[in-house]
C-alpha cells in the first residue's frame, strides 16, 4: 500500500502543485514603482541632456535672464517711489509746522493789536477835560462774570497836570442793586486798596459778591484820609 502511494506522488499521474512566492504583495507593488520612477527619471535625465546637446535651452536662460533684469528694476522703481512717498511725507509734515507757525503769529499779532487798542483808549482817556489839578477817576469800568458770584472791575485814576504832587491814599468800590429780589447796597466798601501815583495809575481786580446779590452800579471813591477827593458811578444795566 505505501508502495502504491510512493509511485503514484513520483509518477505523471501524480497530484498537481502550486507554486506560490514568499513575498508579500505590497512590498512587490513598492519595488514595481521604485523601478517605474527610476524609468521616469532617467527618461527625463535623458530628456534634459539631448535639449542642452541640441542647445534649446539657451532661449529659456535668456528670457531667465531678462525676468531678472525686469525684477531689478521693478524693485528699482519700486524703491524710488517709496523714497518720493517719504519726500511728500515730510514735505507735508514741513508745510504743516510752518503753516502752525503762520497760525500763532497770527494769533499773537491779533493780541498784540488788543492790546494796543486798549493802550489806545488808555491813553485817550489820559487827555485832560477837567479843571488842572484835579483828581479824577476815568475809565471805571465792571462787569459780572458767568455765575454771578464774582465782579470783575478796572478803574483809571489820574491828575491831569504837569509836575502833580504825589497822591496817597485809597480806592473804594461801593457796590449796588438787589440781594434775593430787595433793594440792596453795600454798607462798606467792597473792595479798598491803597493807591499812590503822581499822574495816573490803572489798577483792576475782581471782588466777591453775596449769595444772590445782583450788581447794577458801581462806585469808586478815591479817598485821602476822610476826604473824598473823587468818585465815579458805572452802572451795569444797558
Amino acid at each position: 500500500m505505501r508502495y502504491r502511494l510512493l509511485r503514484r506522488r513520483l509518477t505523471i499521474s501524480a497530484p498537481r502543485v502550486t507554486v506560490r512566492s514568499a513575498l508579500p504583495w505590497p512590498l512587490r507593488w513598492a519595488a514595481v514603482a521604485i523601478v517605474l520612477g527610476l524609468c521616469a527619471a532617467m527618461t527625463l535625465w535623458a530628456f534634459d541632456l539631448g535639449k542642452r546637446i541640441a542647445g534649446l535651452d539657451a532661449g529659456s536662460r535668456e528670457e531667465l535672464q531678462r525676468l531678472r533684469a525686469e525684477v531689478s528694476q521693478l524693485r528699482e522703481h519700486n524703491r524710488l517711489q517709496h523714497e518720493k512717498q517719504e519726500a511728500a511725507g515730510s514735505l507735508r509734515i514741513a508745510e504743516q509746522a510752518a503753516m502752525d507757525r503762520l497760525l500763532e503769529q497770527l494769533r499773537q499779532l491779533e493780541a498784540d493789536n488788543r492790546s494796543l487798542r486798549e493802550d489806545l483808549g488808555f491813553f485817550e482817556k489820559l487827555t485832560p477835560t477837567g479843571k488842572p489839578g484835579n483828581l479824577t477817576i476815568r475809565g471805571l469800568h465792571a462787569e459780572t462774570l458767568e455765575g454771578g458770584g464774582q465782579l470783575r472791575w478796572q478803574v483809571l485814576a489820574m491828575q491831569p497836570m504837569r509836575n502833580a504832587p504825589e497822591f496817597k491814599g485809597r480806592l473804594e468800590l461801593l457796590l449796588a442793586g438787589t440781594l434775593n429780589g430787595a433793594e440792596w447796597s453795600s454798607t462798606s466798601p467792597a473792595v479798598i486798596q491803597p493807591l499812590q501815583f503822581r499822574q495816573y495809575r490803572r489798577v483792576q481786580g475782581v471782588a466777591a459778591l453775596p449769595p444772590g446779590a445782583m450788581v447794577k452800579t458801581v462806585t469808586a471813591r478815591l479817598m485821602d484820609g476822610t476826604s473824598l477827593r473823587a468818585a465815579q458811578t458805572f452802572s451795569l444795566e444797558p
